[in-house]
């Protein structure tokens, strides 16, 4: 807005000397000449200033819109990491491994219930049958992966493409542990740079996105889920955007 104020409080002073150095110093003949530049100069100095406003909108614009489906694959990503560490253990740190669990493994459907059993310990301390209470747990069937996360969908097969961007640019995929209180527990990231969502856009508009802190705004180089630098399984995109959890 300030750019926006300076370049038209510019053009008003500029299009007030013109008309008077015109109507002082040129002769009448050259008059209708010089107006037709003046003009030309006036509309070429608007049109710089409209864009100066009109191209962050477009910008902001295209750049949002990429960014919803960038996050789409990175929540389906997310989705199938989650489902191999409930089967596995562990998330798959490739996308040849994740599509193939997600076209072969199932989810073990369970019911927890409360039961008792002879205390076998305390009836022979105190001569009498005692119980004690546990939890069973029962198999009730298996559900695929790839009916409970993606329906009638195959999108899963794709998922490691960025949909918008530069062709054929790929997400990056890392998985492994990292160690808390001398335990190793899983964490991934799948991530893809802002370069590449928006490789053919403005350029300075491009630079400023990179360096976005801000609370509405995706903070750094990279739009990511999960992270291996700590347990997260988050995406680093605001509200704004749909949900990171």
């Amino acid at each position: 807005m300030l750019k926006f104020i300076l370049i038209a409080l510019a053009v008003i002073l500029l299009t007030v000397v013109l008309v008077k150095v015109i109507d002082k110093f040129v002769p009448s003949k050259l008059k209708p000449v010089i107006s037709i530049a003046l003009w030309i100069l006036i509309i070429f100095l608007g049109y710089q200033t409209y864009m100066s406003i009109y191209t962050p909108i477009l910008f902001n614009q295209e750049k949002n819109r990429r960014y919803a489906e960038v996050i789409k694959k990175l929540n389906d990503i997310r989705d199938a990491e989650l489902a191999h560490k409930t089967v596995t253990g562990r998330f798959a740190d490739n996308f040849d491994a994740l599509i193939k669990f997600v076209d072969t493994a199932e989810f073990t459907i369970t019911e927890r219930r409360d039961s008792s059993v002879v205390d076998e310990e305390q009836t022979k301390r105190y001569g009498v049958t005692m119980f004690k209470d546990i939890v069973v747990v029962d198999t009730l069937g298996y559900v695929p992966v790839k009916d409970s996360l993606f329906k009638n969908s195959d999108r899963y097969k794709t998922m490691m493409n960025v949909p918008v961007g530069e062709p054929g640019a790929k997400f990056k995929l890392q998985a492994g542990f990292i160690e808390q209180s001398k335990i190793n527990i899983p964490v991934f990231e799948a991530s893809v740079k802002k370069d590449v969502i928006l490789f053919d856009q403005d350029r300075d508009m491009v630079i400023q996105e990179n360096q976005v802190i801000s609370v509405d705004g995706v903070n750094g180089d990279a739009l990511k889920v999960g992270s291996m630098e700590e347990v997260n399984t988050a995406g680093n995109w605001p509200k704004n955007y749909g949900a990171s959890e």
